[in-house]
């Protein structure tokens, strides 16, 4: 009967959870006074600006850690090459290289939607990555997904994923 119990718990547990993935490589020890810079996250979604939705959650969860980034900066003009996330990529780490700092955070968004049919789920796909600023190497790199439940937001979700990605740098 206990055993039953047991089972009847453990298979309820995992039926409330959402559905999580995370993989990547342990972290080094980052120095906790270090100057972080944010480049743009790439957008590999069918949402438009989830790049950029997702940057804005990443600096907030960031934040909680005591990390306070500099983000890089916006094109004085306002046109079409915005839309283009390689050129506005490249155009911030060109500007990274004229700055110092001791570390560059990055990333891409693979997954941004409501997953279709009655629920509508939240699915969301981030990877992060750390960098050298003075050589390009990539020094930690992390990938979460998740898929919520129907009555959660995308940010939620997203920042649910950003959260663990984050909590997993190790800081001297």
């Amino acid at each position: 009967m206990r055993v039953l119990r047991c089972f009847t718990l453990i298979a309820a547990v995992v039926t409330v959870s959402a559905c999580s993935t995370f993989s990547g490589s342990s972290s080094p020890e980052f120095r906790a006074d270090a100057q972080w810079g944010l480049l743009p996250m790439v957008n590999y979604s069918q949402t438009p600006q989830a790049g950029e939705r997702a940057e804005q959650i990443l600096l907030s969860v960031l934040s909680e850690e005591g990390i306070q980034p500099r983000v890089y900066p916006l094109p004085a003009e306002q046109d079409l090459m915005l839309l283009d996330d390689r050129k506005r990529f490249d155009d911030a780490l060109s500007w990274a290289g004229t700055q110092s700092f001791d570390y560059l955070i990055s990333g891409s968004v693979e997954e941004w939607q409501y997953k279709n049919g009655l629920d509508g789920e939240p699915a969301v796909g981030i990877s992060l990555r750390v960098l050298d600023p003075k050589t390009g190497q990539v020094l930690w790199s992390n990938s979460g997904a998740r898929a919520g439940w129907s009555r959660e937001s995308l940010a939620g979700s997203a920042q649910k994923v950003l959260n663990t990605l984050i909590g997993d740098l190790r800081f001297e």
